[in-house]
């Protein structure tokens, strides 16, 4: 499937869901988790707590409260114990479940982190190869907007690039 890639604050994001970068607790600390928990107000984190803890790699769906999207799909790259670290399997699993469960909603926008790759400690570009592969392998029922987003100039770039290269190697096969 395309998709596009933004840069910006994804609690900023226009969407029929966002995606979480969450931890299998669900419980929403720092990083992206942080940024839509503050952005969103209500109690968000009481619900996305409440729907956990999940398995590594799975999802779980929230209201998006103050965010402008319908829903906030909560997906579990890395886990909540042991080194809290995220694996190329975490990454792609949950990026493939937030697909299905955006597809499941009935969504037609999605705008989708760099899973794992902030403080679960998986390399950025690399998951960013994951990421984009398994968007691209994506057979959509309902979407048909999908955004991924970087946080900064460098990641953008670096986005941009893997992107690129995912999307002419997907043309070429």
């Amino acid at each position: 499937m395309d998709f596009t890639i933004v840069q910006g604050d994804v609690a900023a994001e226009q969407a029929d869901a966002l995606v979480n970068a969450a931890g299998t607790s669900l419980e929403m600390g720092s990083g992206v988790a942080g940024a839509l928990r503050r952005a969103a107000g209500g109690d968000i984190n009481e619900e996305a707590v409440s729907k956990g803890p999940v398995d590594l790699g799975d999802v779980a769906v929230t209201d998006a409260y103050d965010l402008d999207a319908e829903h906030v799909i909560h997906a579990a790259a890395m886990p909540h114990y042991g080194d809290g670290q995220a694996t190329a399997e975490s990454i792609r699993e949950a990026t493939a479940n937030a697909l299905a469960k955006a597809d499941e909603l009935g969504c037609d926008s999605l705008v989708l982190p760099m899973l794992g790759t902030g403080v679960a400690g998986f390399g950025f570009e690399q998951g960013a190869e994951l990421i984009c592969s398994t968007v691209a392998d994506h057979d959509p029922e309902t979407l048909t907007d999908v955004r991924l987003i970087a946080h900064d100039d460098i990641e953008y770039e670096t986005l941009q690039s893997v992107a690129e290269w995912v999307q002419s190697d997907d043309e070429i096969a």
